[in-house]
């Protein structure tokens, strides 16, 4: 007898979004690769521009409109070569790494008042923003993919043309540790606590790694037999890992598809889920508080929805339809869970860049008549503070996210809410350190000729 599987995300729904709600005007860059080509925090969102010298167009969510290009202000004059990556920190805003064809990684804190369009909708007269904190540049050749420790202040994952995966200690500027994949990486993704990563390869492989040796713990030869990209998620509900990989991509006969593995033996998937045969590269986002994926495509207008059972095979259920749309996609994000019209029973926000249209925030929402606070679809989600410090994680903490609950009365205790989510961070580097130091240097030798030129007497300091 056939049942319907039940579930309290099988209706949810979204609505293209209306014209004045999306974020148009943007020359999109026409570098070409496996990033997502958008990125965002709870506040700001991110994607490189058409131009020289690596161009960046920062917006608000809450300020939709019109992108005014040569008057609206952007990120420019730092790197040499064009944005090919950027990712937002999970604990401060503001904080936006940006990695380029020119080898350098670099971190950027955007000011408070940053306002590319005003509260109408059309482009605001600014100045460009050019002051990076800090560099990150042992690559050798092109930056192509960069991520966030999920868990940990100011780490950071990326690997490059160079053939090589690194994790960085951002304060120190150096590297903590490095892979060689001896290929070029299609994706990288940390697990839910940091401790590990997974990256996946041109040669078809795909690798566990212990994030803080570089040492590769885990390895499958060949994870899809076709030739598109393979993307990846660690699964798992409740914020919990429950050592399961879910990885796309495409068979023998181009077909799409997706596969969960089991680390415990990665010699066959658990189970191997087809999608269908269009061209473009599939790009999973998982929300782990309620086990839902949402599958989107390069290239497509249809976003898939399916829940994820870590206890029933075959693992993966289709939930619905989802979203389908005329406007085919160039490339997608997921915004934090903090970030949501909670009592709009909006459970998940994907924004979707395009060529031409520019870029629509497309809200899933779970259909509710009651007007208050639904508890059971908002678990916990992760909050806007480190679990412990990049000192902390080198030297063997594991620990899960810290999380926070959704209702507005205790995110509006913690003061978090209404796009003023995650302290700014004030971030010391040792370049910066290093840099002032030297300032100071010059200051001191400065002060002492005058003093020599005057012949008053003093006791000359003695530099290290």
């Amino acid at each position: 007898m056939f049942k319907i599987r039940q579930s309290k995300y099988r209706h949810v729904y979204c609505d293209a979004p209306k014209p004045a709600l999306c974020h148009t005007g943007i020359r999109v860059a026409t570098a070409t690769g496996e990033q997502q080509y958008i990125k965002a925090s709870t506040k700001y969102w991110s994607v490189a521009m058409f131009g020289g010298g690596g161009p960046l167009v920062v917006g608000r969510h809450d300020r939709p409109g019109r992108f005014e290009d040569g008057a609206s202000p952007i990120l420019k004059g730092q790197h040499s070569g064009t944005i090919l990556d950027t990712d937002w920190s999970p604990f401060d805003d503001s904080m936006l790494a940006t990695a380029s064809e020119d080898s350098t990684i670099k971190i950027w804190s955007i000011p408070d008042d940053w306002e590319p369009t005003d509260e109408h909708g059309m482009g605001k007269k600014g100045d460009d923003f050019s002051d990076s904190l800090t560099e990150l540049n042992e690559h050798r050749k092109k930056v192509t993919l960069i991520r966030f420790h999920p868990t940990a202040s100011n780490i950071m994952l990326s690997t490059s043309a160079d053939h090589t995966v690194k994790t960085w200690d951002i304060e120190a500027g150096s590297a903590i540790s490095s892979l060689d994949t001896s290929n070029l990486s299609q994706d990288i993704i940390w697990d839910a606590r940091g401790d590990n990563y997974a990256t996946s390869n041109k040669d078809k492989s795909l690798r566990i790694v212990d994030g803080r040796n570089g040492t590769e713990a885990m390895k499958v030869d060949q994870a899809h037999d076709g030739s598109k990209s393979t993307k990846i998620q660690w699964l798992g509900t409740d914020g919990g890992i429950t050592g399961k990989l879910l990885t796309t991509g495409a068979s023998k006969q181009s077909m799409r598809e997706m596969k969960v593995w089991d680390l415990k033996n990665l010699s066959e998937p658990l189970h191997t889920e087809p999608v269908d045969t269009a061209s473009g590269a599939l790009v999973p986002f998982y929300d782990r508080g309620t086990g839902v994926i949402y599958l989107c495509g390069k290239g497509d207008g249809q976003i898939r929805l399916y829940e994820y059972d870590d206890a029933k095979a075959p693992h993966l259920f289709k939930l619905n339809d989802g979203f389908r749309s005329t406007s085919p996609g160039k490339g997608y994000c997921m915004v934090a869970k903090r970030g949501l019209d909670i009592m709009d029973c909006e459970t998940v926000r994907l924004l979707k860049i395009t060529n031409t249209d520019g870029i629509h925030p497309l809200k899933f929402i779970v259909p509710r008549k009651s007007e208050a606070f639904q508890d059971d679809i908002y678990p916990p989600a992760p909050a806007p503070t480190p679990a412990h410090t990049c000192a902390e994680w080198v030297g063997g903490s594991s620990k899960m996210p810290i999380t926070m609950p959704l209702d507005p009365k205790s995110m509006a205790a913690a003061g978090v809410g209404g796009g003023a989510n995650g302290k700014k961070t004030k971030l010391v580097t040792v370049p910066m350190l290093t840099k002032e130091a030297a300032k100071m240097k010059a200051h001191i030798e400065s002060l002492e000729k005058k003093l020599k030129s005057s012949n008053i007497s003093f006791e000359q300091y003695k530099f290290d």
